[in-house]
């Protein structure tokens, strides 16, 4: 069985007809491309369609703008599911499994991503992965520009993934992630989310509309500044020697069906070990299996074809192997436990350091409790994307490393609109239940609350009913008016009262989206500067929001409208609201 991809036929010479298309003239193309385009044209082919692949899902999949209805428009474009890359990386999905002790839906895919690699070992690395094609664009832009800082000879770094590996897999076990740090796919989601899509908001709506930054913000495009900014001391630096997710994959690659061999006809001339993006070829010039991603790159640089890709139980005709000599730095047991014990130091530390936000982070709709989202969410930045009007933003540093890039919902710069239900729908980890419509729109975030001595009607101002319309217009009918009544002393001066219409929360209806709070903020605050903070907010926390890992919000609500309709006093009239009736 072979696997050679790299087209060797390339290397046959132009035909006599000076005219003639053949494979001369294919050649000066792809090498004026660039030399791994010529070497393994078909890698770079995959490679290619998978990075637009990527894009298409992060940029226009999830791009929630449209028509209002923002579920049907994603649900029209989204032939492959937007998170599709996100559950191909088998390190967020075991490590998720593991933080949470339970079945990931994603598991399923990062399988299959696995199995795929028994016949093309660590094929993820060298033909899907996106984070990787933007290392590659980065060292053809730059990192072969810039040479003083290149490092020339293998030192203590190099099987360091291993190690970090170790550390994320330990610390999931004590129910922390880390895998949202260091892991390949949200690396690079949350750097492009962080980088182009604030552009991409900017000119195809306008900058105002861009949210403002924070710590989080400004760490998450550091990380991913310095992922790429390796590449200045080694092509490819982040992918040889640090990703953990190539680190799952080179484990992998002990169970491989095929392999990189080298043939007796090799003549030692180096251009092998020069060209390989993943520093899987010894000075004897044979593979490093763990390393080898079969991109097939040395492969087509071969002026022998000594280089072969067949099974890996293969011994015709191969070349003596240590000769020249080779001395490999192995995988250092001391570096092995150094990597364990970060992991438990990391998960301990990122618990103890810093405890509960005075205020609770009012999380998307249908999100699990606490503690099970904070297990289960990777801080990729998915459901950031998909959400409109950037309703859902990155939390900083208030919940420590533990919870830094998780979502938050900001009232103050927009609602949660009823027609979406992007987040759930693109959350890979199942942190953001996957809610239909009808029941996200039951799924209490918070509940808000009037802050009477700031309201314009209630401190006796002037009248104002922007909340319950806005309330209204989302069909929430949460908010109804109070008449403040006038009570005056016995020369009729008014002592109690504004005589205005006041609104009050009925509890019962509120799901905390923060549609009115936007309003309040946005007119009364900003816009006319009435009042220095907004008069009705949502809180989240306990007796407050519902977070439940299975069962129907809408049930749930039913089940406390027919309870608040029994305990009412006879006569009162009928409580339950019109879209219970129905049901």
């Amino acid at each position: 069985m072979r696997l050679d991809l790299f087209l060797p036929f390339l290397k046959r010479k132009r035909s006599a007809d000076p005219g003639a298309a053949g494979p001369g003239r294919l050649r000066r193309l792809l090498a004026r491309i660039g030399p791994t385009w010529l070497s393994s044209p078909v890698r770079r082919v995959v490679q290619t369609a998978f990075m637009l692949g990527f894009l298409v899902l992060f940029f226009w999949v999830c791009w929630p703008y449209g028509t209002k209805e923002y579920a049907a428009h994603r649900d029209a474009r989204e032939i492959v599911d937007a998170e599709i890359f996100l559950a191909l990386d088998p390190l967020v999905s075991v490590s998720t499994a593991i933080a949470a002790r339970t079945w990931v839906w994603s598991l399923g895919f990062a399988g299959l991503m696995i199995a795929t690699g028994l016949l093309f070992p660590r094929g993820f690395c060298g033909y899907v992965c996106p984070l990787g094609t933007l290392i590659d664009l980065f060292d053809w832009a730059v990192g072969r520009r810039v040479t003083r800082f290149q490092i020339r000879k293998d030192g203590w770094w190099v099987n360091l993934k291993y190690y970090l590996l170790a550390g994320t897999l330990v610390a999931s076990m004590f129910g922390v992630l880390l895998s949202g740090f260091v892991a390949a796919i949200p690396v690079v989601t949350r750097g492009l989310l962080h980088t182009v899509a604030p552009v991409q908001s900017g000119l195809m709506r306008d900058w105002y509309l861009v949210p403002p930054m924070n710590a989080g913000h400004f760490v998450s495009i550091a990380l991913f500044a310095a992922v790429l900014a390796m590449g200045l001391w080694r092509p490819r630096f982040w992918c040889r020697y640090l990703c953990p997710t190539g680190a799952m994959f080179s484990v992998a690659n002990l169970f491989r069906a095929t392999e990189r061999k080298v043939e007796t006809t090799c003549i030692n001339c180096n251009k092998c070990v020069e060209i390989c993006p993943f520093d899987a070829i010894k000075a004897d010039f044979t593979t490093r299996t763990a390393d080898c991603t079969l991109c097939q790159t040395c492969g087509g640089v071969c002026p022998t074809h000594a280089i072969k890709f067949v099974d890996r139980w293969n011994q015709s005709d191969l070349k003596v192997e240590n000769d020249p000599p080779v001395h490999e730095l192995p995988v250092s047991r001391r570096g092995f436990f150094a990597g364990i014990a970060a992991g438990v130091a990391a998960a301990f530390g990122t618990k103890l350091a810093w405890g509960a936000p005075a205020v609770a982070p009012i999380r998307p709709p249908g999100s699990l409790p606490e503690p099970d989202f904070l297990k289960l969410c990777i801080q990729c930045g998915e459901c950031f994307k998909a959400c409109p009007n950037d309703v859902l933003q990155p939390m900083g540093f208030e919940q420590g490393l533990q919870g830094l890039w998780t979502p938050r919902a900001d009232p103050n710069w927009s609602g949660c609109d009823p027609g979406c239900n992007n987040c759930g729908q693109v959350c890979p980890t199942g942190a953001i239940r996957a809610l239909p419509l009808d029941e996200k729109r039951h799924a209490r975030m918070g509940l808000a609350i009037v802050d009477q001595p700031t309201c314009l009607p209630f401190a006796g101002r002037e009248a104002c009913q922007m909340c319950v319309d806005e309330c209204d217009a989302a069909g929430y009918r949460a908010i109804e008016f109070v008449r403040m009544h006038v009570e005056t002393d016995g020369d009729g001066a008014p002592v109690e009262g504004s005589g205005f219409l006041a609104p009050v929360v009925i509890p019962e209806l509120c799901v905390g989206c923060g549609l009115c709070q936007t309003r309040c903020h946005g007119i009364n605050v900003v816009q006319k500067g009435l009042l220095k903070r907004t008069a009705i907010e949502v809180f989240a926390g306990p007796g407050k929001e519902d977070r439940m890992s299975s069962g129907s919000y809408l049930q749930l609500r039913m089940e406390e409208m027919k309870r608040k309709e029994a305990e009412k006093p006879a006569g009162e009239g009928e409580y339950l609201p019109d879209f219970l009736k129905e049901k």
